[in-house]
């Protein structure tokens, strides 16, 4: 098996978290799959440049990260959404407690800053070493733990309000 189809079947092995994470940072699940779709075409247009030894995950993350911030560039301001569409899929439908939680932390994440979101999907979804997360993100790993320490915070206020709102 030569590198490039090695390269090729560990991409795939890593779709799930690479959709999570875009996922993450984008908040909608077709902008999320653009930006996957987006990235690994820039991925297997470049894997020379990916140097064997290295963490494969780090550099794709990297990569959907770099797409999600020239989507973001390139976006002229368009018309916001009230609520996502995703939000009127399940009307009529029973919710248990653990889809109510769901939502609470989705709309809180939604709440925290594109930076934010990013260090908690690296560390706290994806479980990547501070470090790791750091170099993804291209900055030093004290800004990724302020970014996260703020991010906790904020989700905490958030969700403990949700919480003691009268049902």
């Amino acid at each position: 098996m030569n590198r490039s189809t090695r390269i090729e079947d560990d991409i795939v092995a890593l779709l799930p978290r690479l959709r999570r994470f875009a996922r993450t940072i984008t908040r909608h699940s077709s902008d999320a799959d653009d930006l996957v779709q987006a990235a690994i075409e820039r991925a297997l247009r470049s894997t020379a440049q990916w140097q064997s030894g290295t963490r494969l995950d780090s550099w794709l993350f990297r990569i959907v990260k770099n797409c999600w911030i020239d989507e973001i560039r390139a976006r002229t301001r368009r018309n916001r959404l009230f609520a996502p569409e995703e939000d009127g899929e399940q009307v009529g439908v029973s919710y248990t407690q653990r889809q109510i939680d769901a939502m609470a932390v989705q709309k809180a994440m939604e709440q925290l800053s594109e930076d934010q979101r990013m260090a908690v999907g690296l560390v706290l979804i994806e479980g990547l070493a501070y470090k790791e997360a750091a170099s993804v993100l291209e900055i030093p790993v004290g800004t990724l733990t302020s970014r996260l320490a703020r991010a906790r915070e904020a989700l905490q206020a958030v969700l403990s309000d949700t919480r003691q709102e009268p049902q």
